[in-house]
């Protein structure tokens, strides 16, 4: 073992890279200590690890990527990226579950379900009594079943409608918004409920089921039906139930705002945000995303702008909105607006962000598809044809938004080509009508059709 008693400045020095065989005696000339000294074997344990790495991905998916959504359940960014990566590999994440999940992310019948811990506002007390009262007499059949199995003193009302906003109820009731409701009556009748047991009463359904302890099936589903509900109502609409979703597990889940449009914005959005790192500075990318915060900033000349949170299905990025910008796309910079946003990249303290130059409603996307066969995209006097009626119809390129898609048939296969901005078209109809009338096939069709 060396020990180190003065230290003293060498400026300028050579580094190497030192492998040992016999003696671990990292010594450079007269007797100093050498620094940052990386030995084969380290790098040797690096390499094994990270083959084992390799390996358990590989032949392990499920549950390698069960494991690092657990070890990183914490950080919200990361566990997007994962989310992402095991959708590209074809596992599907499942929303918590209370009659399955456990305290972490656990792989079960091909999927990953979401552990309780990752939920705000459950703790570890909460899920604790939770998997008790499980282990204990099984699967929960309703809200009340629950309420009356589980220790209310650790499960309070904050938790339940946590789990109920974050789906691990919808096995049982999908209707999250008719279990809220709810919540308000059967959580007060389970907990008169637990004080009669504290103190040996009960009430008539227990009484004619034999007790507290009576294992009859029948008498005691018949106590939780008895259990006050509110009126009949409706769920809440689709979008409401993602956001309250999001808040409480930090992403979406059980279902994506942007899934739906996925396949149509790989056309015109091919980069994801979780990419943005690569790109150069100045870059132009085009980008189909979430809207998920909007921070009004005045500048010194008094101009408004924006700093924006955005999000798609693989992570979350900031962009920034500039006066000039600002004043023609405010109107359209909504929390929870899908959008679609042209920009640049700009690099700082090595972080990547987006300048936005424009941005367009992803419901009022339009393409115009010219379908070629591959004869006439192959040739070069079809391919001048095109270019020109494109080109009498993208003169200002300020207001032509409406991108141009090739679609190349071959018998059952279909090939897309995105054309280039430089060929986008002001108005759809006219182009449309122009295209046509040059003999091309063509027609529109909106970003958010399947």
């Amino acid at each position: 073992m060396v020990k180190i008693i003065t230290r003293r400045s060498l400026s300028s020095q050579n580094v190497y890279d030192i492998g040992v065989e016999k003696d671990h005696n990292f010594l450079i000339k007269n007797g100093l200590v050498a620094s940052n000294c990386f030995n084969k074997s380290h790098s040797t344990a690096y390499g094994y690890v990270t083959y084992q790495t390799a390996y358990l991905k590989a032949n392990y998916p499920l549950e390698y990527m069960a494991a690092l959504l657990t070890a990183n359940s914490n950080d919200t960014d990361k566990v997007q990226k994962y989310i992402s990566t095991c959708l590209n590999m074809g596992i599907q994440i499942e929303a918590p579950d209370i009659n399955r999940s456990r305290v972490d992310f656990t792989p079960l019948d091909e999927k990953i379900l979401f552990g309780l811990s990752a939920v705000r506002h459950v703790g570890q007390n909460a899920i604790a009594s939770i998997l008790v009262a499980r282990d204990k007499e099984g699967n929960f059949k309703s809200l009340a079943n629950f309420c009356d199995r589980v220790d209310l003193s650790s499960v309070n009302r904050r938790t339940l409608e946590a789990l109920i906003n974050c789906g691990a109820f919808d096995k049982i009731n999908p209707n999250r918004n008719q279990l809220v409701h709810d919540l308000e009556l059967v959580y007060d009748w389970a907990q008169s409920r637990a004080r009669d047991r504290a103190t040996g009463q009960g009430n008539l359904f227990d009484l004619l089921g034999g007790g507290f302890s009576s294992s009859n099936t029948t008498n005691k589903n018949a106590v939780f039906d008895s259990a006050p509900k509110a009126k009949p109502v409706s769920d809440l609409p689709p979008q409401e139930k993602l956001r309250k979703e999001k808040d409480l597990l930090g992403f979406y889940v059980s279902d994506h705002p942007l899934k739906s449009v996925r396949e149509s914005a790989l056309i015109l959005a091919p980069i994801n945000l979780s990419q943005l790192g690569e790109k150069t500075e100045g870059s132009n990318i085009c980008a189909v995303v979430m809207l998920n915060n909007v921070k009004k900033v005045i500048t010194k000349k008094g101009d408004p702008m924006a700093i924006l949170q955005i999000e798609d299905l693989t992570s979350q990025s900031e962009a920034v909105v500039f006066p000039r910008t600002y004043e023609r796309v405010s109107n359209l910079l909504q929390v929870d607006t899908r959008l679609i946003i042209w920009g640049k990249i700009d690099k700082r303290d090595d972080q990547s962000q987006l300048i936005v130059e424009d941005a367009e409603p992803v419901e009022q996307v339009q393409m115009v598809m010219v379908e070629l066969s591959p004869s006439q995209a192959s040739a070069i006097e079809e391919q001048d044809r095109l270019r020109n009626v494109l080109t009498q119809n993208s003169r200002d390129k300020e207001s032509a938004k409406v991108p141009v898609i090739g679609v190349i048939r071959a018998g059952n296969h279909r090939q897309l080509v995105r054309f280039g901005k430089q060929f986008w078209v002001e108005d759809w109809r006219t182009a449309v009508q122009a295209l046509q009338n040059a003999r091309f096939s063509a027609y529109v069709k909106n970003l958010t059709t399947n």
